[in-house]
Formats: C-alpha cells, structure tokens, sequence
C-alpha cells in the first residue's frame, strides 16, 4: 500500500506544513499565490488580503471546525467556529465584519443539541456585531460523519495588515495564560472529565475583539506579528515565525503563564503544555520600545496575564530556531510540535 493521510497531517503540526507544501503550495506558480498587491500563500497565515483601491483590504479567512467531543467545559463548536474565524481576522490587522458558515450534520444527530450549537454560533456573532450573510446546511448519513462539522468563512477590512514579520529585538507578548482549550479537549477525550465538570480545566475560547481592535489602533506600526496559538500552541507559532524570519526567538519558562491544572493535565499525560491550543489568547511580536505599555495597556482591557516571555534576536546561530530557557536555568531548543498530539481539537 503506498503513502496514506494520517491524523497528524491535519494536527498543525510539522506534518501539516509538509503536506501543505506538497500537495498545494509547490504546485502554484508565483503568480497565482495572491491577488496583486495582497497577501495570500505567498505567505501561509491563517488570514489572506486583497487589495481594495482605497488603501485599505479585504481580509477573508476559511476555516472548518469538527472538534471532538462537540461541547465541553467552557464552550462547544458553536462558539469555536464563530470565535476562531474572528479571531483569525483578527490576527491579520482586520476588523471582523461578516461570516459565512456552512454546517454537516450526521443523521440522528439530537435536535436539541444542534440548536444549541447554533444559538451558541449566533450568540458570538450578536456580541461581536458580525453578520451572518450566507451559509449552507446538509446532513449526511447515519455513520459517514462523525457527530457534526462547520466550516466558515470570515470577513473582515483592515487599514494597515499586520503580516508576521518579527524583527531582532521584538519583544514576544501573550495575552495571558496558554494551552487550556488543549488541556480541555485532552482531558475530555480521555475520559478524564466531563462536559459539565472540567476538574479546574475551562477552555479559554472566546474571541479578542476587545483586545485586538484597541491594539492595532493604538500600536499597529509597533506590532510586527500577530497569531492566535491554535493547534501546535505557542511552540508551533514561535517557530513559524522563526523559520520565516530568519532570526532566533529565545523564551523564559518561567514568564509563560500556565494554569498550574494545565500543567498538571499536560505533564501527567507526557505533553509539552507549550504544544498545546489555546482558542482566546494572542501572541505579538512588538517593538521593544513599547513593549512595557503594551503589557500594561492588555492589563487594562481586562487581560490581567498578559506578559513578556522573550524576545527576537539576530541569529549567529540557531537562525530559525526557537530556545527555551528552563526554570533549573538551562536551555533547550523548543521544537515545532510534530505527530498528533491532541486529535480533532478545533
């Protein structure tokens, strides 16, 4: 038997980029990678652009969502779907305005269970003042789709983007504490919790809105990359950013916040919590001038984890790498997460 898909393709993970560049990304002339003037595959981000003619873009994101188990402590796929395509609007300088979303569903599934995955979708998007625009909805039979899947597509307008280019001397910024949507799902595939009880673990998704849009306003020349660390975590983010930039990134264990119940679960179960999604934080790469203010302007819009964990450097050595410096006063290289660590997470 030749080659086959494995779930670690789809994890986001190393194996992710590689099927990426494969089966897409080698395959298309340069060309056609973007609209002109835009960002597209040129530049794999979650988010792409294109130009509107008036200075400003239209930033479009495609995501689908078929998170296992479907609800869980703190949320369920409703809310993922519409948070996670906000927040990818998000992260490239945008201002979410509209979604599109288009739902599969098993025969048999509960009724009252879909409702409540709906109103749980169109409950954010209320919040959040986004459109729902268009969509589409099919059911497919009993046992040739697990439960439910959704995909969306979101929309956004963007004055100034903000592509992930960190520079030597950034800062690197979290908005507060990482890995617990992760844990959560973790801990509920394995039996460890239940959807109503979460033993201390609650996934942290919900959409940045209120913490983007005042930042890029106040700091968006200062921000040079934005990403919210889905699936591979912090580490996968960091060394995306290392590769790309060509510079070495250097964190402090100790100043990455952690819920110590995330590190219980994640340590306990032999997986690096840095490895782990988060579905409500933000990790910037900042001008080292502003830095300071930054943390302390998060702190104010009610992101009282926010910190400084590290920072760009040029690279004489290690260029494309990411180190850690551990809480015994070592250092290791922290590696992009490879295999699939946490399956259907988002």
């Amino acid at each position: 038997m030749g080659e086959v898909v494995k779930l670690a393709h789809g994890a986001g993970s190393v194996e992710t980029s590689q099927i990426l560049e494969s089966l897409i990304f080698s395959k298309i002339e340069e060309r056609l990678k973007k609209v002109e003037g835009g960002l597209g595959i040129d530049f794999p981000d979650d988010a792409a652009a294109i130009p509107m003619g008036d200075g400003r873009f239209l930033v479009v994101t495609v995501d689908s969502y078929t998170v296992n188990p479907p609800f869980f402590p703190g949320g369920d796929i409703g809310v993922l779907a519409a948070s996670g395509s906000i927040n990818d609007v998000l992260m490239l300088g945008g201002k979410p305005i509209a979604l599109m979303d288009a739902i599969i569903v098993e025969e048999g599934f509960p009724l009252e269970d879909l409702r409540r995955i709906v109103d749980s979708m169109l409950r954010v998007l209320r919040e959040e003042g986004v459109a729902l625009i268009g969509g589409d909805f099919k059911v497919m039979p009993k046992g040739q789709i697990d439960k439910i899947a959704i995909a969306t597509v979101g929309i956004g307008i963007a004055d100034r983007l903000i592509v992930d280019r960190p520079q030597p001397g950034d800062k690197i910024v979290v908005s507060g504490y990482l890995g617990d949507h992760g844990a959560v799902i973790l801990a509920r595939q394995i039996g460890i919790i239940d959807e109503g009880s979460g033993g201390g673990l609650v996934s942290d998704v919900k959409p940045l809105t209120r913490l983007m849009l005042p930042l890029v306003e106040k700091y968006g020349p200062h921000i040079h990359a934005a990403r919210d660390p889905t699936r591979g975590g912090l580490a996968m983010a960091l060394n995306d950013w290392a590769k790309a930039s060509g510079t070495v990134i250097i964190v402090e264990e100790s100043a990455i916040p952690i819920r110590p119940q995330v590190a219980y679960y994640a340590n306990m179960l032999g997986i690096d919590p840095l490895a782990l999604a988060s579905e409500g934080a933000a990790v910037l790469s900042v001008s080292p001038d502003v830095a300071e203010e930054v943390v302390e302007f998060m702190k104010k819009l009610g992101f009282d984890n926010a910190a400084i964990i590290g920072e760009v450097r040029k690279a004489e050595r290690y260029r494309g790498y990411v180190l850690l410096k551990t809480v015994v006063g070592g250092l290791r290289i922290l590696e992009a997460p490879r295999g699939d660590l946490v399956p259907r997470i988002c």
